[in-house]
C-alpha cells in the first residue's frame, strides 16, 4: 500500500513540476534580452568563449526538445529557443552548450552517461516484457524477474547519473551568462529560476525510477519459496 502511495505522490509531483516548467518557460520567453541575442547567438558565443569550434548549433522541431548530441557534436535548439531573443531562450541555449563544454572537458559523469546509452537502449527495448513475464512466473521461475530487475536497474542508474550532469550544465551556463554579460542583475534571477525548474524534472524522474525499481525488488523478495 505504501509503495502505491509513493507512486501516486510522484505522479502528482511530476505533473506539477512539468506544468510549472512550461508556465515559467512561457513567462520568461516574454522577457527580452537587452543585447537582442537569439538562442542561436547565445549558443554560438558560449561555444566560442569556451574555445569550442567543432560543435554546430541547429534548430529542431517541437517545444522543450532542446538537447546536445555528443555523437555528431550538435547543440539542437527547439524552434522557440533557436530564433527567439528572451531570457528563457538564453538560459536553455547556454544549458545545452554546458553539455558541449562538459564533453570538451571530458566531464566524468557525462562520459559515464554516454557509455550507458547503448546499454539503456537495449534494456528499454525488452525490459517491460521481461518484467511482465517475470512477475507472472515469479514463483516458478524467479530468475526471470531478477533479470528484469537488473535490466531496469540500468535505466535507474542512468537517471541517477543524469542528475549531476544536468545540474553541472546549468551551473556552467549560469556562470557564463553572468560573466559574459548576457544576463544582468534582474534577469539573471529569472534564468536561474528557469533552469532550476528544469532540473526538478530530472529529480522527479530519478525518484520515480528508483521507486519502481524498489517495487520490483519487493515483489521478488516476497515471492513464495
Amino acid at each position: 500500500m505504501l509503495i502505491w502511495i509513493v507512486f501516486i505522490g510522484i505522479a502528482v509531483i511530476s505533473y506539477i513540476v512539468q506544468a510549472r516548467l512550461k508556465s515559467k518557460f512561457e513567462k520568461y520567453s516574454e522577457l527580452p534580452l537587452a543585447s537582442g541575442m537569439t538562442g542561436r547567438d547565445v549558443a554560438e558565443k558560449m561555444l566560442r568563449d569556451n574555445g569550442i569550434y567543432d560543435v554546430t548549433v541547429t534548430s529542431t522541431p517541437g517545444m522543450l526538445t532542446d538537447h546536445y548530441n555528443p555523437t555528431n557534436k550538435t547543440v539542437n535548439l527547439s524552434e522557440g529557443v533557436y530564433g527567439t531573443c528572451s531570457v528563457a531562450a538564453a538560459a536553455v541555449a547556454a544549458h545545452e552548450c554546458g553539455h558541449a563544454v562538459q564533453h570538451a572537458r571530458a566531464y566524468g559523469p557525462l562520459q559515464m552517461r554516454s557509455a550507458l546509452v547503448p546499454v539503456v537502449q537495449f534494456s528499454s527495448s525488452i525490459v517491460s516484457w521481461v518484467l511482465l513475464a517475470g512477475i507472472l512466473m515469479v514463483n516458478s521461475f524467479p530468475q526471470l524477474l531478477l533479470i528484469g530487475i537488473c535490466l531496469f536497474a540500468m535505466t535507474t542508474l542512468f537517471s541517477l547519473i543524469t542528475l549531476p550532469v544536468e545540474i553541472d550544465a546549468s551551473r556552467r551556463a549560469l556562470v557564463w551568462l553572468s560573466s559574459a554579460g548576457i544576463t544582468n542583475a534582474f534577469n539573471h534571477r529569472q534564468a536561474t529560476d528557469a533552469l532550476r525548474s528544469a532540473a526538478y524534472t530530472y529529480v522527479v524522474a530519478a525518484l520515480g525510477s528508483l521507486a519502481t525499481l524498489i517495487y520490483y525488488v519487493m515483489i521478488y523478495m516476497n515471492r513464495r519459496e
